[in-house]
């Protein structure tokens, strides 16, 4: 996983500079300044005096010499704990502390601690009592200059109040950064420009390291004040992939940069004093990927994933990553769930809901018991209520669970300590057990649980965890009984993690962790509430004055751990199962599912066999196919048989005849085997706004900007009946079973029976209405899913509306546009609603929530579309065609078209035949060439 990739790249770059050191033996908001070659002199002036060759390290808060020699140990001398700095050997009796004026100097302390003897990573050895350590320069002019800046350090570190401690020491950093800048013979090249310098930290897992950024035309730089772990890191622009900014000790400081798509791993992390220097850094280098890289939303992630275009694993990543989860921040770490609830059979049954955990409750409201308990607690509690005292993931439990591949993060989290050996993580079963029954344990888990690295499982570095109670070393964790080994533990898990019943709940987890239930009146519900501090926004550190209390809290924020950032605030769309086909509409009339299963839609299903193999399936293939190559579309024919605007296309099964209608007032019909026009028809002298045919191609229906519907009947070549149903222009009609929909300006969309299928040449009197769907302006354009029981409509305002229709109900309202919504349709499994509009957006909607999870925006108005589900073909105001992947969120063709703009489109069923019509006023015939 991210984080063993990365702490295998810092293994290598020691090895490379064949450093013992990391800014790991550091304390916690520890800074390393600068470093000198010394020797250190033991035994100075005796008989067995000894020097040892090294580098000394001036830190904020210690001393480190780092001998060349790994048999011996790193020495760290807290400065807090020295007595007395200076030149070895001068009279101190009349000043606490002397400068030096030799090469050598003096540390007399009480504390001293030896760190990887032999270059074996083992708990801090601690000696106690006065003693004194002797240092010799190898540039002896610098002493003064090191001794007074060791003077200065040591009172800030023996200051009574924190906060008095972190101002000073923080004085002292942006004085050494004022007094720096840039190494601009650093540049890659002399013909790069500068754009911006400014002061940041590089922040790596429990520490972060002080200097300088600058961005040129070409690249991103940091370098480092103390040249550490080399002069500067570079980054390439044309390498990034993307940006985050970063909330860092919950202040919005922070950016982090990838230079791959999926990892967690990022390339840097930088973390800046100022919010308008990162703010302005975000800008130049989004402005330069806005011509290279697609930006991504959690929306975007969850159209890939509900389409199984995306793992539940990496769909995971991708919402920790866009919640501000970080694996160079132990205390927002990326969490996954536990998914397995059985760690005692042989064999792990993955067909059985009952191996699963409930993922719909957070950890601490698995057990009952235990959730009464804390209930109970929760009521008897002043303002302001938490139900949990720990959370489900601080930077001690993701160490907890690293500890055998970063036993160093370990060390410096605990003071050079490993923990109890009884504490640590044994055992996958006991973890969990604890998990459940533990009155403070309600972790979560790691992405390592389900990626490919064993590492962290096994002691591979055999490290002296310590004993347990029993008697037994603490080693490699134990495995349940169906792990064959740690590979198959892993191997199982991610079986686990992407199995049917989890992509059919992990929406409920979400919820929880990401989403609505996170905050508020649902997560009470949820049982859900964990400590104020832990949310975005708990605390406003900047209202806090007294210095004191400020780093209390901070520090008191990051080890005990950070919600993830809210990424939804409605419920978490399921993910889309594939164990039921859907049942295309067909040419003919008749329903053969209609005894079939129903979905939360109501719309139908058929259960198919596995190996099952359909005519349908075919034509599903012939389909996929054919969207697969929607970007070969090529022109045909186009004829101008309009005087006007052509608004809509109805075309009989055949093929044969098309017809049209225009703001001419007309109703053509065309026929493509002769290429003539055949019929004109005029209604009256306003504006036809689209047109359908009944099944058995023998009526058209129009609709009329003049209030009216208008029937034709093609075989004897007249109007049949008027419906004057509405007190303004009828914009959209669709129809379906014997029944007319009807949308208007009037502001309602009216439901219609008493229409058959062939209507006779007798005029008919009479149409009932049998709903009223009302709304507050305007109605431009509706669609009905394939069984027509739901129905989308747009209004002029931008909202999208998502009708009941068995209830004649509004199941959601969504104002997802900023202008009049153009067009709108289900996708062919009635999963989700696209939509375009006057600004330019395709807006994508979940059906079953309402959420909008996806929208890409254009230069211009998309004025009509037909879509699959994941591809769309849209008409544009200038005329030309568009081929959106949705799922990629880019525009994948663009196909002249029209010289005006797209009015109307259609495609047949087997959607390799195209018609579209325009401004211009003409028609054109589309083929896909494949």
């Amino acid at each position: 996983m991210a984080f063993i990739r990365k702490k295998r790249r810092e293994q290598q770059l020691q090895l490379y500079s064949k450093e013992r050191f990391s800014l790991l033996l550091l304390n916690l908001e520890e800074y390393y300044f600068e470093q000198h070659t010394a020797n250190h002199i033991q035994n100075k002036g005796g008989q067995y005096e000894r020097k040892i060759r090294g580098s000394l390290k001036i830190c904020s808060k210690s001393v480190i010499f780092e001998p060349d020699v790994i048999s011996q140990p790193i020495i760290k001398i807290p400065l807090r704990d020295c007595i007395k700095i200076g030149k070895h050997g001068e009279n101190g009796s009349n000043r606490h502390f002397a400068k030096a004026k030799s090469g050598e100097i003096s540390l007399i302390f009480s504390q001293v601690y030896f760190i990887k003897e032999h270059n074996i990573v083992a708990p801090y050895k601690i000696e106690r009592g006065k003693m004194e350590y002797v240092f010799e320069l190898d540039v002896s002019g610098k002493v003064e200059d090191v001794v007074e800046t060791l003077l200065q350090l040591h009172r800030a570190s023996c200051l009574d109040k924190l906060g008095d401690q972190t101002a000073m020491i923080t004085a002292i950093l942006q004085s050494r950064l004022a007094r720096t800048s840039f190494d601009k013979n650093r540049f890659q090249s002399v013909s790069e420009k500068l754009h911006m310098e400014c002061k940041a930290e590089m922040v790596t897992p429990l520490v972060t390291n002080p200097g300088h950024v600058c961005i040129t035309d070409t690249n991103l730089y940091f370098q480092p004040l103390n040249g550490y772990p080399k002069p500067v890191v570079q980054i390439t622009l044309q390498d990034v992939r993307r940006i985050y900014k970063r909330r860092h000790g919950l202040m919005p400081l922070g950016l982090e940069v990838f230079c791959t798509e999926d990892d967690l791993c990022s390339d840097i992390y930088l973390k800046f004093y100022e919010p308008q220097d990162r703010d302005d850094l975000y800008f130049y280098i989004a402005t330069y990927l806005e011509h290279h890289v697609a930006e991504r939303t959690a929306e975007s992630y969850t159209l890939q994933w509900q389409r199984g275009h995306l793992s539940n694993y990496q769909y995971l990543l991708h919402l920790n990553n866009l919640a501000d989860r970080s694996c160079n921040d132990l205390s927002q770490y990326p969490v996954f769930p536990w998914i397995i609830n059985d760690y005692c059979s042989t064999e792990l049954d993955l067909s059985n809901p009952g191996t699963f955990r409930d993922l719909s409750r957070p950890v601490g409201a698995l057990n009952k018991e235990r959730l009464e308990r804390l209930l109970t607690r929760y009521q008897e509690m002043p303002e302001p209520k938490f139900m949990y005292g720990s959370h489900y993931s601080s930077p001690g439990y993701v160490l907890f669970y690293l500890v055998r591949i970063a036993p160093e993060y370990m060390l410096c989290l605990q003071n050079g300590r490993f923990d109890n050996a009884d504490r640590m993580f044994n055992s996958i079963a006991e973890t969990w057990k604890n998990c459940l029954d533990g009155a403070t344990d309600f972790k979560e888990l790691i992405p390592e649980f389900y990626g490919d690295d064993v590492s962290f499982l096994v002691n591979s570095l055999k490290l002296d965890l310590g004993k347990r109670q029993g008697g037994q070393m603490v080693d490699d964790v134990e495995l349940p009984p169906w792990a064959r080994s740690p590979e198959d533990f892993l191997q199982k898990s991610k079986d686990a993690l992407e199995s049917n019943y989890v992509s059919e709940h992990l929406h409920e987890w979400i919820d929880l962790i990401f989403g609505y239930k996170q905050k508020g009146s649902d997560a009470v519900e949820a049982h859900n509430v964990f400590h104020p501090l832990t949310y975005e926004g708990g605390v406003d550190l900047n209202s806090i004055e007294d210095p004191d209390e400020k780093v209390a809290m901070l520090t008191q924020i990051l080890e005990f751990g950070q919600t993830p950032k809210q990424l939804f605030v409605t419920p978490h769309p399921r993910r889309i199962t594939p164990k039921l086909k859907t049942v295309t509409q067909a040419c003919s009339p008749d329903d053969p599912t209609a005894d079939s299963p129903a979905d939360f839609t109501g719309q139908q299903f058929n259960v198919v066999s596995p190996g099952e193999e359909s005519f349908e399936d075919l034509t599903e293939e012939s389909k996929s196919l054919a969207w697969n190559n929607i970007t070969k579309l090529q022109l045909q024919e186009q004829y101008k048989i309009h005087k006007e605007a052509v608004t809509g296309i109805a075309v009989s099964c055949n093929g044969s005849s098309v017809f049209t209608t225009s703001q001419d007032s007309t109703l053509k019909m065309f026929s493509k085997e002769s290429k003539m026009l055949q019929r004109s028809i005029s209604f009256s002298n306003m504006a036809l706004s689209s047109c359908l045919l009944l099944p058995g191609d023998a009526t058209v229906i129009s609709s009329s900007w003049d209030n009216n519907v208008y029937f034709y009947s093609i075989a004897f070549a007249r109007r049949q009946d008027t419906l004057m149903g509405h007190d303004d222009a009828v914009s959209k009609i669709c129809w379906h079973d014997n029944r007319l929909y009807s949308a208007s300006w009037d502001s309602t969309v009216k439901v219609w029976s008493g229409v058959p299928a062939e209507m006779t040449c007798t005029r008919r009197q009479q149409f009932d209405m049998l709903a009223e769907l009302e709304h507050d302006v305007s109605v431009d354009t509706i669609s009905l899913n394939a069984a027509s029981t739901l129905l989308v409509s747009g209004t002029k305002e931008g909202t999208v509306n998502i009708w009941d229709l068995t209830t004649a109900t509004i199941l959601h309202q969504i104002p997802c546009h900023s202008g009049t919504v153009c067009d709108t349709a289900f996708s062919p499994d009635s999963r989700h609603v696209l939509s375009t509009g006057e600004d330019g957006c395709l807006n994508v909607i979940d059906v079953q929530t309402g959420m909008l999870i996806s929208s890409l925006t254009s230069d211009e108005t998309q004025r009509c579309f037909i879509w699959d589900g994941n591809s769309v073909l849209s008409g544009s105001q200038s005329g030309e065609l568009l081929v959106w992947d949705l799922l990629g969120g880019k525009i994948s063709e663009r196909i002249q078209g029209h010289a005006g703009a797209v009015t109307c489109i259609w495609m047949n069923e087997q959607c390799s035949s195209i018609i579209t019509g325009g401004e211009d006023r003409q028609i054109m015939f589309w083929k896909l060439q494949y």
